[in-house]
């Protein structure tokens, strides 16, 4: 599997369009980051991506080859949404087993959690439940990950860990990835789109979130 496309996407709420003939494309080996302000249809794209939002048309490929079924019922995706995908009642150590992701390679990544394997997730911070929650999705043996707003609530040194581990992941993986921290979704990055007013923009530089007032500095 080396890339993914999408074409042709049109999604209504009512009468309002939200997104209109959007093209996008994630390659492997390269992180895909998408950038818009609060309602531009980041979530949308990511779940119609994943199948579970079904829009007014579509036509997705997978290395040139049209896929007809939901996304979510192949076992080669898996989506980090906003809200916690972890059950609050299970152990820490639970939860990667439970995503088929190694507890003992977490521990070399984040020490600090082995004094709490056995707690439950409902015993973990916000900014902790997402780093875990980002961590058993991104090491997963999925080809395909989808990231919706994984910095939220971490601290900076959880970011840069992420991030490092983002990069390598990225190697046998089609990586797409949004966030409303702009900063950090430029830097891990190497191909950025811009959703605003419906269109969508596969931008060349940075310098053009200035240019579409998505930003005043960089």
């Amino acid at each position: 599997m080396n890339y993914l496309e999408i074409d042709n996407i049109e999604l209504n709420f009512g009468t309002t369009e939200i997104l209109k003939a959007i093209y996008f494309k994630a390659e492997k080996g390269k992180i895909t980051g998408i950038l818009g302000s609060n309602g531009s249809g980041k979530t949308s794209l990511l779940r119609i991506i994943f199948g579970e939002l079904k829009p007014k048309s579509k036509l997705l490929r997978i290395d040139n080859k049209p896929v007809l079924i939901p996304l979510y019922k192949k076992a080669f995706i898996k989506y980090l949404p906003q809200f916690h995908i972890i059950p609050n009642n299970i152990s820490l150590k639970s939860s990667f087993s439970f995503f088929n992701t190694s507890f003992s390679d977490f521990l070399i990544d984040f020490p600090d959690f082995e004094s709490q394997k056995d707690h439950s997730f409902s015993d973990f911070s916000g900014g902790e439940k997402r780093l875990i929650e980002t961590y058993v999705i991104v090491k997963s043996d999925a080809e395909i990950i989808l990231l919706d707003e994984p910095f939220s609530h971490l601290s900076p040194l959880y970011i840069k860990k992420i991030k490092e581990i983002l990069e390598t992941e990225k190697t046998h993986k089609i990586i797409i990835i949004t966030d409303h921290l702009y900063k950090e979704i430029l830097d891990v990055s190497n191909t950025l789109y811009l959703l605003k007013d419906g269109w969508n923009r596969l931008l060349t530089s940075p310098q053009e979130l200035i240019k579409y007032n998505y930003a005043n500095t960089l």
